[in-house]
């Protein structure tokens, strides 16, 4: 298990950097072992009738990190690309962003590899069914909670919430989060990591003696993320001067009209072919002038070829391990570079997922305006304790984060001891 888990260049790219956080707080050999790998692996096959009467396997994977601290939280994506590699690694990104934000979970992760874009709502609604019903024995509101990812979104949660609900007999909101508000989601869980995403952003300006009003920004990716950070970020009185999708990336010199670029967004399902912008190679796009970088997509876009050409002062990480421990290692040595690393930057979502949970326990919803402020008191906090940490100790902000989260992690380990 282990030497296939280290072919997959995502878990590789996870383990590297726990192995260089454990040797830098010099975490004992067993509490190493056990912080580092996943307390369960979970694939499950997935059976179901397609449209037109053939019956197609799918295969879901589970992965919970840890449940020392409390039930796994994380996503749920369907995509074609999905492997229990990856799935891994997000479920041990995930522990540290819970560990970071004092929340009272540890990470987990799941996907199922499919190709949602060619399924139909019957299709997806049976496949979200049938694995949810495979999961049963291991999912719970103590145990497991689920929330969208790429490739699902709240109906999918609406799916998961009646199924397993249906198994119990009652209705059993919290054994997700990102539900419809009809069924007690949270207001201001759609932007949340979006949002947390321009506020720490904006917070790393203030720090850096930059004006957040008139500063500019480029922003990759335009699904969920990148959108949300980007509109939050022009709400403040930035210019976001260029955003990416799948299809390929647009440039305005003055900055995008974000509201213009919705419209045309959710006519066309792109940003391509905005009447008020050019087109722009998207690697190009990473390299341009700004204030801001948020790259809001995939993971290990920022690489060694590219971070030497990088020319933000801020690499706000939307994204899940955007940037590889080689291209790490080139910003260091730059010193130019504000890196806001991912565990901290884009933990607003399973901040807003945590009070979603508490709201189900409480049968009490929050108001959108009381969710927002929650969110952006603990942010700052998060964001305070990592970067006086940083300073102190003389390290990078994403070996910090990592350190500030393991060393937690390692703690309530070590006080709850190992059974026999």
């Amino acid at each position: 298990m282990r030497q296939t888990l280290l072919q997959n260049p995502v878990f590789a790219m996870a383990a590297e950097q726990f192995d260089q956080v454990a040797d830098f707080l010099n975490l004992p050999d067993d509490l190493r072992e056990r912080c580092k790998w996943p307390k369960r692996f979970i694939t499950v096959t997935v059976p179901i009738r397609r449209d037109d009467g053939s019956t197609e396997v799918f295969f879901g994977h589970r992965v919970q990190h840890h449940l020392t601290r409390g039930p796994v939280k994380g996503g749920l994506r369907y995509h074609p690309s999905v492997d229990l590699g990856e799935i891994t690694a997000l479920a041990i990104w995930m522990t540290w962003k819970c560990a970071l934000m004092d929340l009272p979970f540890g990470g987990g992760k799941g996907g199922i590899a499919c190709d949602p874009r060619t399924m139909s709502s019957g299709e997806l609604e049976r496949l979200t069914r049938r694995f949810t019903m495979e999961m049963i024995p291991f999912i719970g509101p103590e145990i497991d909670v689920m929330a969208p990812d790429m490739g699902t979104n709240e109906q999918t949660m609406a799916w998961m919430t009646d199924t397993y609900s249906t198994h119990t007999g009652h209705l059993v909101p919290s054994i997700v989060t990102g539900k419809p508000l009809n069924l007690q989601g949270s207001s201001g869980r759609a932007r949340a990591t979006g949002h947390g995403v321009a506020f720490i952003a904006s917070n790393a300006l203030h720090q850096l003696g930059l004006r957040v009003d008139g500063a500019s920004a480029v922003v990759q990716g335009f699904g969920n993320v990148g959108s949300h950070t980007a509109y939050t970020l022009a709400s403040h009185g930035v210019h976001v001067r260029g955003v990416s999708d799948v299809n390929g990336a647009i440039w305005n010199d003055r900055g995008l009209d974000l509201t213009k670029l919705r419209h045309h967004v959710a006519k066309t399902g792109t940003v391509i072919g905005f009447n008020e912008a050019d087109a722009m190679d998207p690697e190009l796009l990473l390299q341009q002038a700004c204030d801001i970088l948020a790259p809001c997509a995939l993971d290990r876009v920022i690489t060694a070829e590219n971070a030497p050409l990088l020319r933000c002062r801020i690499l706000a990480e939307g994204a899940n391990g955007p940037t590889t421990p080689e291209a790490d290692r080139i910003l260091e040595a730059r010193g130019d570079v504000f890196v806001i690393p991912d565990v901290l930057c884009n933990a607003g979502g399973v901040t807003v997922s945590y009070f979603e949970w508490v709201q189900n326990f409480q049968h009490f919803l929050w108001t959108e305006r009381e969710v927002i402020t929650r969110l952006e008191t603990m942010l700052q906090k998060a964001y305070t304790k990592v970067t006086g940490f940083a300073k102190r100790h003389q390290i990078s902000h994403r070996t910090a984060a990592q350190a500030i989260a393991i060393q937690t992690v390692a703690d309530v380990k070590s006080s709850r001891g190992l059974f026999p």
